[in-house]
């Protein structure tokens, strides 16, 4: 067993195996969806020179605790980023690029609504250095966009992607299953469409009930019907990861797929359980600073956040909580955890009777001192970490 102060030296640089990143939080939609559960508004009207302003004095404080690390990538996510001026993203990334070393392959994704689209704006996005497009599209019929409080139509969703992929490299749409009333069938009808599209990269969520969401209050007060059973539920997963692979876009993650080459970097740094510092009204943020690794987490509200008042709650992670946190993000994905990462920072490994029964079950395997879940395994996840965080 490793004691803590031999295993220090591990700790210090374990986020150097996932990288880092930067992440900046928009606030602002044009509406708010029924089931979401982010930190997002909605508003009159937005003082784009005083949010310009403010996230580069914050870039400026990250950078004072995080400086020289080489940068992986960027992401602009909410909220709904593709509100913001083009300009206030080139003013970011330009001032990103003098203050940290840069990655050859650096990637910089901007999410986007396809209401909030058109050709000029995504050029002077990809002017202002996005090189990476992240689409909500979430269905590919009108009748469950509406259901879903969406804003666009799918002949608009297919036009903005049109634009998108006409102007950047590199394009990818969420969609959301498991809607009210969606049979197998008309999942395998839509999904396959998707597919059939020119795409690199689909991110394909199950619908979640969230609790202080719209979606979760009509659920408790029994309103919202439809919704699909455990059984069709995992039958709807299994014909997404079959599918998906067949068309050649793999899961690399629980609910992401992807051609070779074409995953989300900027994910993966979480995945991975590397660096990343967050910027703006209720980003988060884990920082290795002065050898110990910090969870931080700014408040929510943008008002107060874009004043001035920008205080941040923060907690030193013991070394049994990074091991619980690289757990819960590495075994989402398909390579799994590297088992010596682990016992490095938890001090020992897994228990044996444990392992060896998942394994039994066909849950997890091993290879090449890698522990990772099976395709039979992701359907129940939860489960599985449950367990193996019995530690």
């Amino acid at each position: 067993m490793l004691s803590k102060n031999s295993s220090q030296p591990a700790l210090n640089e374990d986020w150097r195996a996932g990288g880092f990143g930067i992440y900046i939080h928009w606030p602002y939609c044009e509406a708010k969806c029924p089931y979401c559960d982010f930190n997002s508004h909605v508003t009159r009207s937005i003082d784009h020179d005083a949010w310009r302003a403010a996230y580069r004095e914050e870039l400026q404080k990250l950078h004072e605790e995080a400086p020289g690390r080489i940068l992986n990538s960027v992401f602009f996510g909410g909220g709904t980023p593709s509100l913001m001026e083009p300009d206030t993203v080139a003013t970011m990334i330009e001032q990103i690029k003098t203050l940290w070393p840069i990655a050859n392959d650096l990637e910089v994704t901007l999410e986007a609504n396809p209401s909030s689209v058109e050709a000029e704006r995504f050029r002077d996005f990809r002017c202002a250095g996005i090189n990476r497009v992240s689409m909500g599209i979430q269905a590919l019929n009108d009748t469950d966009l509406k259901r879903l409080g969406r804003r666009h139509t799918k002949t608009e969703a297919l036009r903005a992607f049109d634009i998108a992929r006409d102007t950047f490299d590199r394009v990818s749409f969420d969609l959301i299953y498991g809607r009210q009333d969606q049979a197998l069938e008309d999942w395998r009808v839509e999904l396959s469409e998707a597919l059939s599209l020119t795409v690199d990269h689909l991110s394909l969520y199950q619908l979640t009930i969230e609790p202080g969401t719209a979606f979760g209050d009509r659920y408790n007060a029994g309103k919202l019907r439809g919704l699909p059973s455990d059984d069709l539920g995992a039958d709807l997963y299994e014909l997404t990861q079959d599918l998906c692979g067949e068309a050649g876009l793999p899961a690399y993650e629980v609910s992401n797929h992807a051609k070779d080459g074409a995953q989300s970097r900027h994910n993966l740094i979480y995945w991975r359980y590397g660096d990343y510092g967050g910027i703006g009204p209720g980003a988060h943020s884990r920082l290795t600073l002065n050898g110990q690794r910090h969870a931080i987490e700014h408040a929510l509200m943008p008002g107060p956040w874009l004043n001035g008042r920008r205080e941040d709650t923060r907690s030193i992670l013991s070394d049994r909580e990074q091991a619980q946190e690289l757990v819960m993000m590495s075994l989402r994905l398909k390579q799994g955890m590297d088992l010596a990462r682990f016992e490095a920072l938890n001090g020992r490994s897994f228990d044996t009777a444990t392992l060896k029964h998942l394994c039994d079950l066909g849950m997890i395997s091993f290879d090449g001192g890698r522990l990772s879940v099976s395709k039979q395994g992701f359907s129940v996840l939860n489960a599985i970490l449950a367990e193996l965080l019995n530690f």
